[in-house]
């Protein structure tokens, strides 16, 4: 397994955060498949979890399973049901969550049931690790990269207040954007602090295996050359951690990027970065770009993480042209639960899954057609669970 990919796999195991959910003799997962291959790919992510030997998960797994989605919405009115957010919040240490159909057109009563779950159970921040020993960049060159994407997951334009006028031109449309102070604190203490969490554990590497050999460093994505007020905003709170911050000064490099050329130095040189931190929508675009540089949507993991609550995601949508069919990837929810797990306090339970995952990727035998291959959901969980 690729150094630097063992390297952040082991970090949340050493994490305090979640403790309490470890030192209990059950996890409580709640399973929210939604919309589309959510239905395939969370059962599967599930069926992962309980292959898990018991020298690594040494406590027993329980699961809940909940309701959410559009065509739940379409079916009872609301895309988010109260009884689902009571059970989060009642009785479970966290929940893997599928993928959704929102529409591209607005629909009267609905809004999306994951940017609503964020808001109730105060995930503030989207982790998506894209590491690869061999991305494809824009020039064809294969690089080897280690990133880690932190959005800061409750504001922007994702509040979603939207209003539509006519005017003497015709109709014309205003989004409101939310940036505060809080939120944008939030983001970058997460920022700052994994930075030097991965370094602790790149420490434990040999240099000469490491894909990021240098200080740790954060890069503050941002547009506020144009947004002056609000991104200005996020721009100075976000320094303003680094500065009042001596640790962080002494030990961690930070940079800027406006969100334009962010995106074209990732495709160019992707080795560039360590920890990219950015607002909801900068982030959100940023991160499934990223998903280019390992091949496919269908291996990139999530996780939605609050202070006492996280949520794994796959990065993926529902793909509802391939729903059904038995050949969607379940690489990406099967990370999603490792995520979970790690945050939870399981690490070597998300370990072994990692292990197992990378090691029917490395054979390139069992592939699902997104990586060129014939295999089904089915076969790649298999594959994956008997690896266990």
């Amino acid at each position: 397994m690729h150094s630097a990919l063992r390297s952040f796999q082991k970090l949340a195991a050493h994490r305090a955060a979640y403790t309490t959910a470890s030192a209990s003799k059950t996890l409580t997962i709640g399973l929210i498949p939604a919309d589309g291959i959510g239905r395939e790919v969370i059962p599967a992510a599930r069926q992962v979890l309980e292959a898990l030997p018991s020298n690594v998960m040494p406590v027993q797994l329980n699961f809940v399973d909940l309701d959410a989605g559009f065509e739940y919405f379409q079916k009872h009115g609301v895309a988010l049901p109260e009884k689902t957010l009571e059970a989060l919040k009642g009785g479970c240490d966290g929940a893997l969550f599928g993928a959704v159909s929102s529409p591209s057109h607005k629909v009267a009563g609905y809004s999306s049931p994951i940017v609503g779950l964020r808001k109730k159970m105060d995930l503030y921040a989207n982790v998506r690790p894209v590491i690869s020993g061999a991305a494809a960049t824009a020039s064809g060159e294969k690089r080897a990269i280690d990133m880690l994407i932190i959005r800061e997951n409750t504001e922007c334009l994702y509040i979603k207040e939207e209003e539509q006028h006519d005017g003497p031109d015709g109709k014309y449309a205003v989004a409101k954007r939310r940036i505060s102070e809080f939120a944008s604190r939030r983001a970058g203490e997460m920022a700052f602090s994994m930075a030097l969490q991965r370094d602790s554990m790149r420490q434990q590497v040999p240099e000469a295996e490491r894909t990021w050999k240098g200080r740790p460093k954060v890069t503050i994505v941002h547009k506020s050359n144009v947004l002056s007020v609000t991104d200005g905003l996020w721009r100075e709170t976000v320094r303003g951690v680094y500065a009042g911050n001596a640790e962080y000064k002494s030990k961690v490099d930070i940079e800027e990027q406006l969100v334009d050329s962010m995106v074209y130095r990732m495709f160019r040189e992707p080795e560039a970065f360590d920890v990219v931190v950015a607002p909801n929508m900068y982030g959100d675009i940023i991160s499934d770009g990223a998903a280019a540089l390992v091949g496919s949507l269908g291996l990139v993991p999530s996780a939605n993480v609050g202070d006492s609550f996280v949520v794994g995601e796959p990065v993926h949508g529902s793909a509802p042209d391939i729903a059904g069919k038995n050949i969607a990837n379940p690489v990406a929810a099967i990370r999603s639960a490792a995520m979970l797990l790690e945050r939870t306090g399981y690490g070597s339970a998300a370990l072994a899954i990692y292990r197992a995952v990378d090691k029917v990727l490395e054979t390139g035998q069992i592939k699902t057609p997104d990586l060129g291959g014939k295999a089904t959901t089915t076969e790649v969980t298999a594959a994956v669970c008997k690896l266990l």
